[in-house]
């Protein structure tokens, strides 16, 4: 049963964010900076649900019908690596995504000046690079630990929390490192979401019908409603104090963020979104 519900949420997270990919590359009026910006999440939704080498949730789930759940320790290395690096991007996009909400709401005059493409463009890549090497550097740091205690890792996958238990060292650093990060790319960009959906209310309470109104805040609803799933979590399991959680909390805990966080996002962002169906339509009625 546990195999089977991972592996229709992962079949969901695939097509799902697959499909919004195509659709965005098909139509041309959707070439604007929001669709650009969730062409780029669906990518890391699908790279963090499967993440490259070795996968995560594919482990997670031949581990849930195989006997051999053993990984090397450069496998090991490698997919926290790249776990931590499509989180972090991820998590920096989602701020992008909502200042443009901002830009394209509370500066609507304005929007095609302030979100040109070189700025789209090198928000994105700037995205990337900083998740890239922040993730190095604490992949860098918690491999460099003496892992004395086992060889067995009470988790899904090779991840910060569960490898410090394992060690013998003094982990302050590691620690020091992991806040320092997570305050500034989790906490960071939570907050500036926040302002941004702030100022994007006070916007529509001035400006907006009633009816816009309820279109506007049906929409922010959800959105900060999935951002506060996929950003508690990941501050739950990098902020909070070794000795306040178990193994088993983190492994629930990091399921949220890592299986059915990127399962809702195209459902969130793109299903409910009025041009992605009317897009959809369109594809299907030249089909038939």
């Amino acid at each position: 049963m546990f195999f089977l519900l991972f592996l229709i949420i992962y079949f969901m997270t695939i097509s799902g964010n697959f499909l919004l990919i195509v659709i965005v590359r098909m139509n041309p009026t959707l070439h604007s900076p929001m669709y650009f910006f969730l062409t780029n999440l669906s990518i890391i939704d699908i790279c963090l649900s499967s993440s490259i080498a070795p996968t995560v949730v594919p482990k997670m789930l031949s581990n849930t019908i195989s006997k051999d759940r053993s990984i090397s320790f450069v496998g090991c290395a490698t997919q926290m690596y790249f776990h931590l690096a499509l989180g972090g991007t991820e998590c920096l996009l989602l701020a992008v995504m909502a200042y443009d909400r901002y830009t394209a709401i509370c500066k609507p005059l304005h929007y095609g000046a302030i979100m040109d493409w070189r700025l789209c463009i090198g928000l994105v890549t700037g995205c990337w690079i900083i998740s890239f090497i922040n993730s190095f550097i604490l992949t860098f740091l918690t491999f460099q630990l003496y892992f004395c205690k086992s060889n067995l890792l009470n988790h899904f996958f090779c991840e910060m929390p569960p490898l410090f238990r394992l060690s013998c060292q003094d982990i302050w650093l590691n620690e020091l490192a992991e806040y320092i990060s997570g305050a500034i790319v989790a906490l960071g960009s939570f907050l500036l979401i926040l302002l941004s959906y702030l100022c994007i209310t006070i916007t529509v309470l001035k400006i907006r019908t009633n009816k816009e109104r309820k279109k506007v805040f049906s929409t922010c609803g959800s959105h900060i409603l999935v951002v506060s799933l996929y950003y508690g979590t990941i501050m739950f399991m990098h902020l909070h104090p070794r000795s306040a959680s178990s193994a088993e909390q983190d492994r629930v805990v990091t399921i949220l963020y890592t299986v059915v966080t990127p399962m809702l996002n195209p459902i969130i962002y793109s299903v409910r979104n009025k041009d992605i169906k009317e897009a959809i339509r369109k594809a299907i009625g030249n089909e038939a």
